[in-house]
């Protein structure tokens, strides 16, 4: 679908849209009733129920932070952002190392709920803060010859203990095709629930992919660079095999150690029976189109 043809309904509907900024009034205020509320009106338009505070930031992959699910929300508290600053290069008309507020304080922000699904085959309903990075993006002017987007996250050894062990090739790195970059429901996120995000879900700033598996989702950047060739992505360069540079949320391609097809929903309780995955994570009518003409079995 043509850019100019999105609008905000076509990721929320309106009638949710409205009633949720009402109640995000409460949720500035950092009312739980109000979180409550959101989660109860979401659900009442027939939409997967966002899952809780507690779920969001107590479950998390941040191998920096450690590798088991609740390291993060235990370590990644010492880590300082702010200040903070991200470094912004490669082709584009206005590089520079800028501090955040400098990058992003003038890009307003807004809410979208996303599904949020994992490569190893659970899932999460997320409402984020943030901004379409095609409006970063179009601020720094992207010049002609960049075809894709390479992102990368802190390293910082005196608060990240996981770095300390050789995991992956740090610093973690992302990328995505420039089309992808600039598609509407690509996001850069700073908050969940109205409340800044917490470190241990990617503080201060980070990638929201929604129709894409979870590890392409990039936290607490630093560097983001406009290139001409496909950059490096830590998981793909670690086993290539088993995570693609695409990494779109495809039920039709099994990972080579267990299966796509189904997701276990993170809060949906012990005995809750698995729940079919969507192709795209359900973004098919949004994305589907960029993807025209190729393999998606090949690449993955």
């Amino acid at each position: 679908m043509p850019r100019a043809e999105y609008t905000r309904s076509d990721i929320t509907p309106e009638s949710v849209w409205l009633n949720r900024r009402r109640l995000i009034g409460a949720l500035g205020a950092g009312s739980l009733a109000g979180s409550l509320d959101l989660r109860g009106a979401w659900a009442a338009e027939g939409l997967p129920e966002p899952n809780t505070w507690e779920e969001i930031t107590t479950y998390n992959n941040y191998y920096e932070f450690g590798v088991d699910k609740g390291d993060p929300a235990e370590n990644a508290p010492a880590m300082e952002t702010s200040p903070w600053s991200v470094t912004v290069d490669g082709l584009v008309d206005a590089p520079g190392d800028y501090a955040l507020d400098e990058l992003i304080g003038d890009i307003p922000t807004e809410e979208r709920i996303y599904r949020f699904r994992c490569v190893e085959a659970w899932s999460l309903v997320v409402p984020w803060n943030g901004f379409e990075l095609n409006k970063l993006l179009a601020k720094v002017g992207v010049q002609e010859g960049a075809k894709y987007v390479a992102f990368e996250t802190a390293s910082i050894p005196e608060v990240m203990p996981g770095l300390a062990f050789p995991i992956l090739d740090w610093p973690y790195r992302e990328g995505l095709r420039l089309d992808e970059a600039m598609h509407p429901l690509t996001l850069m996120a700073t908050g969940i629930y109205g409340k800044p995000i917490p470190n241990q879900n990617g503080a201060p700033m980070r990638l929201v992919v929604p129709w894409k598996y979870g590890f392409k989702s990039i936290k607490s950047i630093v560097r983001i660079s406009l290139v001409a060739e496909q950059p490096v992505c830590t998981w793909n360069q670690s086993a290539p095999a088993e995570y693609g540079f695409y990494a779109n949320v495809n039920p039709a391609v099994d990972h080579p150690r267990w299966s796509q097809a189904q997701e276990r929903r993170i809060g949906a309780g012990l005995f809750a029976r698995k729940v079919d995955t969507l192709p795209f994570n359900g973004y098919a009518d949004e994305v589907a189109g960029l993807y025209e003409g190729l393999d998606l079995a090949e690449n993955f």
